[in-house]
């Protein structure tokens, strides 16, 4: 469905999407965001990124490793990143600044994971690549407790998900008509 839709309609859904997040007490509290640059179709996240770095907030952005692990950079405005080609398969916008390496992402107070679609009981699902995975591994490790939200829209919040013994619930889901949260994780 997301190849399907109009260039305006992503851009639109990117706004809708940056105003409901941003009203959310985790992101008005948080003094580091791990987030990323959505590709594609993927709901725009450009308006939240810009708004999070306009409030002051650190925000990091992942670089994809050889192996499918994440390392992180900061994201300081539009010029702090660049398009990367990953073995012809796919281009990723990444930060163009140093790197932190893959435990900087336990700094951080909300982590946006991208997703396919997230179910009633805050299941995600992914692309397959399990990068974000071992972030939520690593965060685990660490004992960070890093609020998990997903950028979605309207209709990818599902009834139901696969889910994997090693599969994790994130604590909200924000779609351009709001947020909904889920208790149990």
């Amino acid at each position: 469905m997301r190849n399907r839709l109009p260039a305006g309609d992503i851009r639109e859904a990117g706004r809708a999407l940056a105003e409901r997040a941003l009203d959310m007490p985790e992101l008005a509290a948080g003094r580091t965001v791990a987030a990323y640059v959505s590709v594609g179709a993927e709901p725009a996240t450009f308006p939240l990124l810009e708004a999070l770095r306009a409030r002051g907030v650190r925000v990091l952005l992942p670089a994809l490793l050889p192996d499918n692990d994440l390392d992180w950079g900061e994201y300081t405005g539009p010029d702090s990143v660049r398009r990367v080609e990953h073995g012809g398969k796919m281009a990723l916008f990444e930060p163009s600044g140093a790197r932190l390496g893959p435990d900087a992402v336990t700094a951080a107070d909300v982590v946006l994971l991208p997703g396919l679609a997230v179910d009633a009981r805050g299941m995600r699902l992914g692309r397959g690549g399990g990068s974000y995975d071992r972030v939520l591994a690593r965060l685990e490790r660490a004992g960070a407790r890093a609020r998990l939200v997903v950028l979605l829209y309207d209709t990818e919040v599902v009834a139901r998900v696969p889910a994997e013994a090693h599969d994790r619930p994130v604590h909200a889901v924000v779609t351009p008509s709001g947020v909904r949260r889920f208790p149990d994780s």
